[in-house]
């Protein structure tokens, strides 16, 4: 639920991971009034983002003691990680503190965040999901973002993609598939991306585009800590598998750089969905 925030409070800290979303994060808060503290993730994070302080994941203190120095209450989390170095993830004491915490009530990936939210929330931070205040870096109505349309067939994989999601997402398995009037391809551990390249790789020989992508929220989903994003690469591997569209919800799935995104949908002829569902 979107919460109201004082003018006078508008201090935040973002902790940004790999790619480009951090940038765009960072910039639409600043547009909308924040004063914002970027915070790397070491090894991850862009270098050309050039933020305030670097952290490492098991590093948190300083960071931590720099934050409330400032007196910054409020984090917000974008951005993609990977695997770490065994060097970063050598925790100090306040991290080791946190770790207990989120293992204590982590019981899947999902709860992770969830787990990892209510321990920071403990120490006196309040986790804000950056969508609510920057709708800007998300789709804010149901419907048709390009202009290509979704034909009948289209739609009725579309709704086959929104059931397959709620399905795997209810199980916590992954937030993406592929439905071409059956399931192609289901996300898994390996991300997003690896699975389009397996969707590439399966349909290089395939003539006629057909097909869509879905990548939607989970059920119950903590959506103040990695929500669902598509990009430009997101298009670019749809067409380059042969897929007609995309399927993404409303407000609750990061479109990085969204003019980017509409133009090479729309030069590739793919469509792209919004749902509130």
């Amino acid at each position: 639920m979107k919460k109201n925030i004082k003018k006078s409070d508008k201090k935040i800290a973002l902790i940004a991971g790999a790619l480009d979303l951090p940038f765009f994060t960072r910039d639409a808060l600043r547009r909308a009034g924040w004063e914002v503290y970027v915070i790397g993730l070491k090894n991850f994070y862009d270098p050309r983002l050039e933020p305030d302080m670097v952290m490492r994941i098991g590093g948190v203190w300083p960071a931590v003691r720099e934050v409330r120095r400032r007196g910054i209450h409020k984090l917000t989390f974008v951005g993609a990680l990977g695997h770490p170095n065994l060097s970063d993830v050598r925790p100090d004491l306040w991290s080791i503190g946190l770790l207990f915490s989120i293992l204590k009530n982590q019981r899947g990936y999902d709860s992770m965040a969830v787990a990892l939210n209510k321990a920071l929330e403990k120490r006196g931070f309040e986790i804000i999901a950056a969508q609510d205040v920057a709708p800007e870096l998300t789709f804010q109505k149901a419907g048709v973002q390009t202009k290509v349309k979704p034909s009948a067939c289209d739609e009725k994989d579309i709704q086959r993609a929104i059931e397959v999601s709620h399905t795997i997402g209810a199980a916590d398995i992954g937030a993406s598939v592929v439905v071409d009037k059956q399931v192609i391809a289901v996300e898994a551990a390996e991300g997003t991306a690896k699975m389009l390249e397996r969707v590439v790789e399966m349909r290089k020989n395939h003539k006629k585009s057909s097909g869509v992508f879905a990548k939607m929220t989970k059920p119950g989903q903590d959506l103040r800590i990695d929500i669902p994003a598509i990009g430009v690469d997101t298009v670019k591997a749809v067409a380059a598998a042969g897929l007609r569209g995309i399927v993404v919800n409303t407000k609750t799935c990061f479109v990085v750089n969204k003019d980017a995104v509409i133009k090479q949908a729309n030069d590739k002829k793919i469509f792209i969905v919004a749902i509130d569902e």
